[in-house]
């Protein structure tokens, strides 16, 4: 008889051998792809970390940037109380509360290679109204957070929590 050690083994194997045997045809057609689009000399000029940055973007989150190249509109200034709260908030955000945000307002959580700064078109942060109950909301496309005039910090903080919270899907509550 087989040990329960030797078994488990067995499963692992069996599981592991299917999984990269099923992705191996969409891993083909992938590198085929790149190869006829990115080959030759060029090419070896990178590192594969390098070749990641460029495909994928980078995991290193510089939100003052972001904040200084930010264009305000709509009535908005850089000076704007709830544009104040707004960066106080996002500021005080753990690196997964940061990476929402960047995927609320980009519709990536990956940073462009050349920085937050650098986002094309620009982070524009625009006024969406008077104080309301609504939540902000964002034009992924643009990189446009349309953000309400709330009328006190933990307004906005909640407010913010829960558009970042239900921002995937249709966000039916």
């Amino acid at each position: 008889p087989r040990s329960t050690s030797h078994a488990r083994t067995a499963a692992s194997t069996s599981i592991y051998t299917h999984s990269t045997c099923s992705i191996t045809p969409f891993s083909t057609a992938f590198e085929r792809g790149f190869l006829r689009l990115c080959n030759g000399k060029a090419l070896s000029w990178f590192r594969p970390q390098e070749l990641e940055l460029l495909a994928c973007g980078g995991r290193q989150l510089d939100l003052e940037a972001l904040e200084n190249a930010t264009i305000h509109d709509d009535g908005y200034t850089r000076d704007s109380q709830v544009v104040r709260w707004f960066w106080e908030t996002v500021h005080a955000m753990d690196d997964e509360g940061k990476r929402r945000l960047l995927f609320f307002v980009t519709g990536s959580d990956r940073v462009p290679i050349k920085g937050l700064a650098h986002l094309n078109p620009p982070h524009v942060i625009s006024k969406m109204g008077g104080d309301s109950d609504r939540l902000p909301t964002a034009h992924t496309c643009f990189n446009h957070l349309l953000l309400p005039a709330y009328t006190s910090k933990e307004m906005l903080q909640d407010r913010l929590r829960k558009a970042l919270e239900y921002a995937e899907g249709f966000g039916l509550l």
